[in-house]
């Protein structure tokens, strides 16, 4: 299982760090997406939000390669896949097996490092 983690970790952290630089160096050629997709992603540009996201791939991707806060990655790229699963699953199924792919490193790597997240799974609380 730890090697598992360990692939899934940097395979993730790969994919996030290359895909949020080459939205600041654009060194992988896409073609823009046609109809709503394409109306989606110029929105993000124009309203510059696409920065942030891209800052969180980059900051995301780097500290699990770096071995380092590994929970604290989780969290930063969680919000940043669910969105990119919509927008795949909504505008542009083309990319989907990339985005699945993408989850089910990020659920490995959650499995290997659960145990960081115990306090938000309680049921309870102690007073």
């Amino acid at each position: 299982m730890k090697v598992a983690v360990l692939i899934a970790r940097n395979l993730l952290g790969l994919i996030f760090l290359v895909f949020g630089l080459n939205g600041f160096f654009h060194f992988i050629p896409m073609p823009p997406p046609s109809g709503l997709a394409g109306q989606y992603l110029s929105t993000l540009f124009v309203s510059h939000a696409l920065v942030v996201i891209f800052l969180l791939e980059i900051a995301g991707g780097a500290l699990l390669l770096a071995n380092r806060f590994v929970p604290l990655a989780l969290v930063l790229l969680g919000p940043v896949l669910v969105n990119i699963l919509i927008f795949h699953f909504l505008m542009a199924p083309t990319g989907l097996p990339l985005a699945f792919f993408a989850t089910l490193l990020w659920l490995i790597v959650f499995a290997g490092v659960r145990r960081a997240f115990q306090g938000i799974f309680a049921q309870t609380v102690a007073a």
